[in-house]
């Protein structure tokens, strides 16, 4: 894991002047491919006292996505280093467009898709394992370039092509992608078939880009103890508000315990507020759940652990705002939890 360096302090566009821009479609359409407006900001920063705090890109998935704009509700948000969702910077280096319309996503649920549209799928898939198999690695350091010259350092990459289902080629891809665009790891659901994670444990050693296991409400101490038995670069990418809401013996302490425990072989965190179990294990606005986000802080700040704890907004957002603004409140919960 490699420190993500500290940037200066951020003067951002002011809050007033972003919602004067209207509609996040009207603003989508003002900004994409312009990126000239980079000159006249100074760079963020969202790193205090050593604890870099980042935003997965998916956070952003209620507004236009393309990465230009994508960029600038980074910078906005003050954010100085993401995690990066595969589909966006694969569109900006010309992967093949989906054929089938897929459905809006409902978290922790697969889309319902007629035999028509998985056959679609199907051919899909194989268009873009072929496309995955020989692009070249031009556009993404473009957009590499793009992001460090906005003074965004991109530490982790989710791209999807790292299931059971995909070609070695296609691994072979991501982790070279990964490489290009600065990463030092890749997130990935945590396999139910240890074969898999033994597979990517591999392809990690010979790249040298550790593989960051996600896991949902399957979340245990003990969930990723295989895989990380099984090679050096298998990592934790622990969501904290996932293992809260499992519940079980999953509880604030044990969180903070296995945070401790394991901060060797964690190389990121997701920060989202859920309620525990019992409570039925609502994403809330932060402060409002039960997740230990200011202890979790605390604990990277003591322990002076070079782990990014990654903003993902799940909550629903509030009537008039919107995903730049949550995420700008989030960050500012985290900057007041450090003392800074």
């Amino acid at each position: 894991m490699s420190l993500i360096k500290k940037g200066n302090n951020s003067r951002g566009i002011s809050r007033r002047d972003f919602l004067n821009m209207g509609s996040t479609a009207s603003m989508g359409l003002w900004i994409a491919g312009n990126t000239k407006w980079l000159q006249n900001f100074a760079k963020p920063t969202s790193q205090y006292f050593g604890v870099q705090i980042g935003v997965i890109t998916y956070s952003y998935r209620s507004m236009p996505g393309g990465v230009d704009q994508i960029l600038r509700y980074i910078r906005d948000s003050g954010i100085n280093a993401i995690e990066l969702m595969g589909d966006v910077i694969e569109d900006y280096a010309g992967k093949p467009a989906n054929p089938v319309k897929m459905p809006p996503r409902v978290p922790g649920q697969q889309p319902q898709l007629t035999d028509e549209q998985k056959a679609q799928i199907a051919i899909y898939e194989k268009q873009v394992a072929e496309w995955r198999s020989s692009v070249s690695m031009d556009k993404f350091q473009e957009a590499r370039t793009k992001f460090n010259n906005a003074g965004i350092t991109i530490y982790a990459f989710k791209p999807n092509a790292l299931g059971i289902k995909n070609t070695d080629a296609e691994i072979e891809y991501a982790l070279r992608a990964a490489k290009i665009i600065g990463a030092t790891s890749v997130t990935v659901e945590l396999p139910t078939d240890p074969a898999q994670s033994k597979r990517l444990g591999e392809f990690g050693a010979k790249h040298k880009i550790y593989i960051g296991y996600h896991a949902h409400t399957q979340a245990t101490d003990v969930a990723w103890d295989t895989a990380l038995d099984q090679s050096p670069y298998n990592s934790m990418n622990l969501d904290c508000g996932h293992y809260i809401a499992a519940g079980g013996n999953n509880t604030r302490e044990s969180l903070l315990a296995l945070i401790k425990q394991r901060h060797d072989r964690i190389t990121t965190l997701h920060l989202k507020d859920r309620q525990n179990k019992e409570k039925g294990g609502a994403n809330m606005p932060w402060g409002q759940g039960d997740t230990p986000i200011r202890e979790i802080l605390t604990i990277l700040k003591e322990g002076k652990y070079k782990i990014p704890a990654t903003i993902e907004l799940e909550y629903e957002i509030p009537s008039g705002s919107n995903a730049v603004i949550e995420t700008k409140n989030c960050l500012e919960f985290a900057r007041k939890a450090l003392g800074a």
